[in-house]
This record gives structure tokens, C-alpha cells and sequence, in this order.
């Protein structure tokens, strides 16, 4: 097959493929205009997020037999128009969800244990104990909304740590492991102490938690969000930490990143500042499933998915 790697990928994927007798093309430098007059020569394309695969490019690319993403979210992809044109949609959430996990994990920690604040006060020659006194995730209960690759991973990290895990997943039922028992939304409102999102982007989760979502929780809560930005609004997450109700939050995804996730448009409005500013936030530029190890794991993963489909 002809194959179009329209983003940078690990060299293991395109020497798989190369190896497996398929023709791959780098077309990581050309525009979206040059990848739509070119793409029905294609049998393939590999993509992260740097363009929409929409009805057009499914219009012009009329020998696609698959789109492979380099990660777990489609939200870049219309995988209903795709599906309805015979073309096969891929991606590598397998590849990622360890690199999540341990990052939720690690950003909730570092919260809890007040490590970023406490660093910099002693790169600063400042020696604060109690100020910084922590407290521990054991005897806590962890709510996870959507049960699936990375909140699986995230759910076997902390079940060392003696807190009680509970999850939530509208399209699942019967998925209680020995890691996290199902429960329904309202049980999450009524008991957890800690939210973890891991949704994918679809109208339905756009600004999934809201004023409203937040206000329901009967205790004052932590947040965590490893999955898309948009699925949580900042400004009614400023305002319940502003009350209280929110007591922190760790954001590795935030609404203000562009479609491709490579840039952020650094805004100075009143909510962002205030996250900022806050040392009862910790944040990371969507790193969670960025390690050099997941790079290579997704890469994998791929090349077995492409393989099998074309058996």
C-alpha cells in the first residue's frame, strides 16, 4: 500500500511498514491544501492531530482504506463519515495508557503533597515545613468518569495506595475489576473526594463538567483532567475552587489549546490567571501519554492494527 505520514511518528512504524513491503511518504511539511490534492494516491495515512480528517479529505481520498492516529482521541477525525465510505479507523490508546496513568498518578501526588510550591520555596532559600504539610490518598475515593484504557491504567496505579476507586462509564456496564467497581453518576456526586476524567471529545462531554456537573458533589473535591481540555470549563472550575468546593486541581489538558494540541494561545483572562497563580493547581502542556516509551508502544501498536487489517 501507499501510505501518507501526515505527522511525525516514531521511525519504528515507518520502518515496520517499509519492512512489511507497504511505500510510505512523508508529508509532515506539507499543507493541508498539498495533503488534499495529493491524498488519492493514498491507501493510508498515519496522523497525530495536525489536521481535520473531515467529509472533504474522505471525499478526495478515494482509495483510503484506513487513517491510523498516532494516540487514543478521534476527535479530529469524522470516524461516521469514514465508517459510511468503508474506511477503517485506527488508533493506539493501548500504546498510551501506562504514560497516562502514571501521569494522573504523579500530578495528584504532587498536588497532594504540595511538591511544587515546596520546591521552589527551597531553590529559594525559603524553609517552610508546616505550610507545606500534605495529606495522603489513602481512605480516599476516587471517582473516574469513563472506563476504558487510561482510566484502567490510572485505577491499577492507585490501587496501591489503599483508596477506594469508583467508576463511571455511560457506554459500558459490568466492567468491575479488581481495581474499580462500577457505580453510577450518582454514586460519584455522593462519594468521591477526587474526579478523574477520561472521556473522549464528543458534543456530549463538551464542557461535560460544568457549574451545574460540579455543584452536584455532596464533598469538596479534587480534579484531574488527562483527556481533553473542553471536557471541563474552566470558568466554573475557577469558580468552585473560588468557594471551596474544589479544593485543587491537576490539568495536563486545558480548553485554550488549538486543535492540534502543539500550541496554546497563552490568554490573560481572569480564569486562567487565576490557575496560574494558584498553588492548588498543578499543570502539564498534554504531556500524560507523551514519554518516550509510549512513543514507541503506539508505533507498535499500529503497525499490528494496519497488519491485521490488510490479512
Amino acid at each position: 500500500m501507499n501510505i501518507l505520514l501526515i505527522d511525525t511518528v516514531h521511525p519504528l512504524l515507518k520502518a515496520s511498514l517499509e519492512s512489511a513491503g507497504h511505500r510510505c511518504e512523508d508529508g509532515t511539511r506539507w499543507t493541508r491544501e498539498e495533503v488534499l490534492t495529493r491524498i488519492s494516491a493514498y491507501d493510508g495515512v498515519v496522523i497525530r492531530s495536525r489536521i481535520k480528517i473531515d467529509k472533504e479529505f474522505l471525499d478526495r481520498g478515494v482509495q483510503l482504506k484506513f487513517i491510523a492516529r498516532v494516540g487514543a482521541g478521534m476527535e479530529n477525525i469524522d470516524v461516521v463519515y469514514a465508517d459510511s465510505k468503508g474506511v477503517q479507523c485506527l488508533h493506539a490508546p493501548e500504546g498510551n495508557r501506562d504514560a497516562v496513568g502514571e501521569q494522573a498518578m504523579a500530578m495528584l501526588l504532587s498536588l497532594f503533597a504540595n511538591l511544587n510550591r515546596a520546591d521552589r520555596e527551597v531553590r529559594a532559600g525559603i524553609w517552610r515545613r508546616e505550610q507545606n504539610r500534605g495529606i495522603e490518598l489513602q481512605g480516599k475515593t476516587v471517582g473516574l468518569i469513563g472506563y476504558g484504557n487510561t482510566s484502567g491504567a490510572f485505577a491499577k496505579k492507585l490501587s496501591g495506595f489503599d483508596c477506594t476507586v469508583i467508576a463511571f462509564d455511560k457506554y459500558r456496564s459490568d466492567f468491575s475489576d479488581r481495581y474499580a467497581k462500577e457505580v453510577t453518576m450518582e454514586q460519584i456526586f455522593s462519594a468521591a473526594d477526587i474526579l478523574s476524567l477520561h472521556v473522549p471529545l464528543t458534543p456530549e462531554t463538551h464542557y461535560l463538567v460544568s457549574d451545574i456537573f460540579l455543584a452536584r458533589f455532596r464533598k469538596e473535591i479534587y480534579v484531574l483532567n488527562t483527556s481533553r481540555g473542553l471536557c471541563l470549563h474552566t470558568d466554573a472550575l475557577v469558580k468552585h475552587m473560588k468557594s471551596g468546593k474544589v479544593k485543587g486541581a491537576c490539568l495536563d489538558v486545558v480548553e485554550y489549546e488549538d486543535a492540534s494540541f502543539e500550541n496554546f494561545d497563552f490568554i490573560q483572562n481572569e480564569s486562567w490567571k487565576y490557575l496560574v497563580e494558584s498553588d492548588r493547581t498543578v499543570l502539564s502542556p498534554h504531556i500524560a501519554g507523551w514519554t518516550q516509551e509510549s512513543n514507541e508502544k503506539m508505533a507498535k501498536v499500529l503497525f499490528e492494527k494496519i497488519s491485521q487489517l490488510i490479512q
